[in-house]
């Protein structure tokens, strides 16, 4: 392949993240959108701009794998809020390349927590189509996904480490995905018995990002450790597109942490909050942070800022911020992964370039 010519890509959703994606790979030097597929009946036939609010861009949405297929592209995009791994299989087989940013970054807790249909691991079904289509899978996203290769970079000048923490601090209210914090558990009562199982399941793909830094460090874990702390709401809370009763559950201090000889060693937090208002809350940080002690120790803040003019009073402004770094990752990385060769990748595997942004034209 040379290199100007533009990799095709198919995506799959319009959520809120595929929605901002959208035009992203319209606007990226790198690609060309040869198609879009979408689960919901009433947007299958519809331009893929007019679906997202940008006005027509001449590519019409279809609602089946065998369409994605006829289409022939180098890459497909998945950015639904949970996997499909069928899908997965029948387009990798397809000999077409998957970048996803839904719950997968190494395998690993799939196949400990999502047994798939055939009894094998979802790992080695995804790995098998990879191989019969000599086709390559990936999976990011800003966390986990950038957020990790931050932790794993800022240890370059480091000697002795003893440990690498890395901070999700947000508020998460900007990310109206009503299926995702139902699932969670979020809007449940604070004393509802299957909240940590519902914490536990719905992230534990970050012990997958434990996992990606501690084979970056070379360090073999003995486990990844589970452990969370649940916020109140102290009042009714009506986030317009979300209610969260007084005394369910707001906010959350997660840990993911990699054990070695009973000591932490490569760890994940999230320290999230739906509002402030809970008991206990946290001191949000609005950033994605990197501790490392070592000789000598990092503490480091990965800030988002918008662009000059941007309007922040608006709420959907605000939330596009948050899709645009969970998505740019994965669009910034397609070329290598094209060039990538084939099984399943984990952001180690790539090169530099892999995570460097493009120049406005």
């Amino acid at each position: 392949m040379s290199d100007d010519r533009k990799i095709r890509v198919f995506q799959v959703a319009t959520g809120n993240l595929g929605t901002e994606m959208i035009g992203r790979i319209r606007n990226h030097p790198d690609l060309e959108l040869v198609g879009l597929h979408c689960y919901s009946p009433e947007k299958i036939g519809r331009d893929a701009g007019e679906i997202v609010g940008i006005g027509p861009i001449g590519v019409r949405a279809t609602g089946s794998v065998a369409e994605i297929i006829d289409a022939r592209p180098d890459v497909l995009t998945f950015h639904g809020v949970f996997p499909d791994e069928e899908l997965y299989e029948q387009v990798l087989e397809a000999g077409i390349d998957v970048v996803t940013t839904a719950d997968w970054i190494t395998g690993f807790h799939r196949d400990a927590n999502h047994p798939h249909p055939s009894g094998r691991k979802v790992s080695e079904v995804i790995q098998s189509a990879c191989e019969r289509g000599n086709s390559t899978f990936y999976g990011t996203g800003m966390n986990p996904g950038l957020c990790q290769i931050l932790g794993i970079v800022h240890s370059a000048d480091v000697a002795d480490i003893e440990n690498v923490t890395v901070i999700e601090s947000v508020d998460v209210s900007c990310h109206h995905s009503v299926d995702t914090w139902k699932a969670v558990g979020y809007g449940r009562p604070i004393d509802d018995p299957t909240i940590p199982d519902s914490l536990h399941k719905y992230t534990a793909v970050f012990a997958d990002s434990v996992q990606l830094m501690a084979d970056a460090f070379g360090l073999v874990l003995d486990e990844v450790r589970f452990s969370y702390e649940l916020g109140a709401c102290t009042k009714d809370i009506d986030l317009g597109w979300y209610v969260l009763p007084k005394g369910s559950l707001g906010a959350n201090y997660i840990k993911y942490q990699g054990m070695v000889d009973g000591v932490p060693r490569v760890e994940s937090h999230l320290e999230w909050q739906m509002t402030p208002h809970t008991a206990p809350s946290w001191n949000i940080k609005g950033c994605y942070i990197t501790q490392i002690t070592g000789d000598p120790s990092i503490y480091s803040k990965h800030m988002i800022f918008p662009p000059k003019g941007f309007d922040l009073s608006n709420p959907e402004n605000f939330a596009s911020i948050g899709m645009t770094v969970t998505g740019l990752p994965a669009l910034n990385a397609l070329r290598s992964v094209f060039a990538a060769p084939p099984g399943i990748i984990t952001s180690a595997d790539l090169p530099l370039r892999s995570f460097a942004g493009r120049f406005k034209s």
